[in-house]
């Protein structure tokens, strides 16, 4: 195998995101339920037989040293004497965006180059991996939704209904690191159960909690955002953006710890009718995924 092409790497939302803690070392302890959507960025990677690592971008141009290089370099630490790669970025979900896709791209990074340099690293090493260079990573490499819990690094897959959303992306964008060191970010949101998120919908077809399958799409209205009243008072533009869906009759919250905010659509699968954004905002419809496109790529 000489080369694999058009990998995708596909964005989550947060359906909510509750602060119900922080630890001694400084980390918040969080609770939320990672869902796929099918805005994705896509790889490309090509050996190398010099050992060396290089990255080209196709679109969006990178930091010189992201995440994509340093998850190659990370797994370069168990590939033979001269295994090296070229890889090709084509960017598409905006940065700062909370939609984890600096992430994505370093976990579909891994599972290419697993493959490619005939590794075979299990999942749970890959994950191992991958939480070193983010706490989004080993979610997409685990490859189904997820509800999340701990810092992030604890994950039970949960099934949930088809639907289709609006993703809104105002231009400017959210540093992560100001959001949560906010004095009057709140940090004591009650602790949720995994039972309680699937109550919402009127019945389950499954008891065991890493099956269960909501049946209403009442589901997607639970809980909240946290970061959210503290992103408004850092970034104005995400209220315009809530206001904005919320004009059109949509009820939208904010995604994560970014500047995109993102609303159930009414109807799906059809293209529902938007009102023409605001100059310079990156607007989408998607649809939920059942699984990751590479799910199975490691086991």
């Amino acid at each position: 195998m000489k080369a694999i092409y058009d990998l995708p790497a596909p964005a989550k939302l947060n359906l909510f995101l509750h602060i119900t803690g922080r630890r001694d070392d400084g980390y918040h302890l969080l609770q939320s339920v990672f869902m796929l959507i099918d805005w994705c960025d896509t790889l490309h990677v090509e050996l190398r037989s010099d050992g060396q690592l290089s990255r080209e971008d196709l679109t969006t141009e990178l930091p010189a040293d992201d995440l994509v290089l340093r998850a190659a370099r990370a797994l370069q630490a168990h590939a033979a004497p001269g295994q090296g790669a070229h890889i090709g970025v084509a960017k598409h979900v905006p940065a700062q965006a909370g939609m984890g896709g600096g992430s994505s791209d370093a976990a579909t990074c891994l599972l290419a180059l697993n493959r490619l340099w005939g590794l075979n690293l299990p999942l749970s090493r890959l994950a191992h991996i991958g939480l070193k260079l983010g706490a989004d990573v080993p979610f997409f490499l685990g490859g189904h939704n997820a509800w999340v819990e701990g810092v992030g690094e604890q994950l039970t897959a949960v099934t949930l209904p088809s639907a289709r959303f609006a993703v809104a992306k105002p231009p400017e964008g959210l540093d992560t690191r100001l959001i949560f060191s906010a004095t009057y970010l709140e940090r004591a949101s009650p602790v949720a159960i995994i039972t309680g998120f699937a109550a919402e919908s009127e019945s389950l077809e499954a008891t065991n909690l890493e099956s269960l399958v909501p049946l209403s799409d009442s589901v997607f209205d639970f809980g909240h955002n946290d970061l959210q009243p503290v992103a408004q008072r850092l970034c104005p533009a995400v209220t315009d953006a809530i206001e904005w869906l919320g004009a059109q009759g949509l009820k939208a919250r904010m995604t994560g710890s970014g500047s995109s905010v993102f609303a159930k659509l009414p109807q799906a699968p059809q293209e529902a009718e938007l009102l023409e954004a605001p100059k310079g905002w990156q607007v989408r419809q998607c649809s939920n995924l059942e699984v990751h496109p590479l799910c199975g790529w490691a086991t």
